[in-house]
């Protein structure tokens, strides 16, 4: 090591006992508790029964179903978005600054405020709701289509592809700038119109860094808690509230389910790092 990275390592030490106590002792308290031990309770024997009934209960896996389907629903569209923002705020024209600045500006407020907004929007007492019955386009605020506490989850969906767009967009922004356009202007010398530059050139060579910002989206979502606590149903629910909900259960013997589904989610998102990682590590040999 040398003294360069000595005195980096130095100053970060600091920083990493916390972060790696907070986070360590968490974990191996929820984990003790997962294996059924909580002696406060006359839990002294440690063993795999919490897992057992997690894994046969059918509503967990249908939280994790609709865990995954919101995952995978709202970080799509916020791709595709994004990509399709990235492509347009890295032209040249006028406002550029003041339409960069409004697409990133919701980076900034928390996905509570985000959600609450949400709920005023889109509910059936809410704006649009109102909107439309002062409009004539329904006749009671409660004819407006359930967008929230809905089957589909679409207010939650709604919800995290606002917050997921600019952050995706500002990385897929960051590499077409990197990029550049002697790319593009080398395959239109050849001949390649509009349409085969951006499929066959553009969109090849930012697509390994979209992924990763997918990637990062993806285990975000999957593992949060509020927005889907506050805009969705309380049953079925995802798998973050399901295991609140078993946290918060008056009987205490719940608790060690509520642990078990704690560690699935951290085991999915731990999977979705190593995945990234390797991709990183892989596509910086290419």
């Amino acid at each position: 090591m040398t003294g360069q990275e000595k005195k980096a390592f130095i100053l970060l030490l600091p920083v990493m006992l916390v972060i790696g106590t907070l986070f360590v002792g968490g974990l191996l308290l929820g984990l003790l508790r997962s294996f059924n031990y909580m002696p406060v309770i006359g839990l002294d024997d440690p063993s795999l029964d919490a897992y057992a009934r997690v894994f046969a209960n059918d509503e967990f896996w249908t939280a994790l179903a609709l865990s995954l389907y919101i995952s995978v629903v709202s970080t799509a569209i916020a791709t595709v978005l994004a990509v399709a923002s990235a492509l347009v705020l890295r032209e040249t024209f006028k406002g550029k600054r003041i339409v960069t600045f409004l697409f990133q500006l919701n980076l900034t407020i928390p996905h509570v405020v985000g959600a609450v907004a949400i709920l005023l929007l889109l509910s059936q007492s809410g704006f649009l709701a109102r909107l439309g019955y002062f409009g004539g386009l329904i006749e009671r605020p409660s004819d407006f289509p359930a967008m929230v506490y809905d089957d589909w989850y679409l207010g939650v969906i709604v919800q995290y592809v606002w917050k997921e767009t600019p952050f995706i967009g500002l990385i897929t922004l960051a590499i077409l700038q990197s990029v550049g356009a002697d790319y593009e202007a080398v395959a239109q010398s050849l001949g390649a119109n509009r349409w085969r530059r951006l499929t066959q050139v553009v969109l090849p060579l930012i697509a390994p860094g979209v992924m990763r910002a997918q990637i990062v989206a993806f285990a975000f979502t999957f593992g949060a808690f509020e927005v889907p606590y506050l805009l969705g149903k309380t049953f079925p629910t995802v798998l973050p509230v399901l295991a609140y909900q078993r946290y918060t259960d008056v009987d205490l013997g719940l608790r060690p389910e509520a642990m078990a589904m704690g560690i699935v989610i951290a085991a999915v998102s731990t999977v979705l790092i190593l995945g990234y990682m390797a991709l990183s590590r892989r596509l910086g040999r290419t």
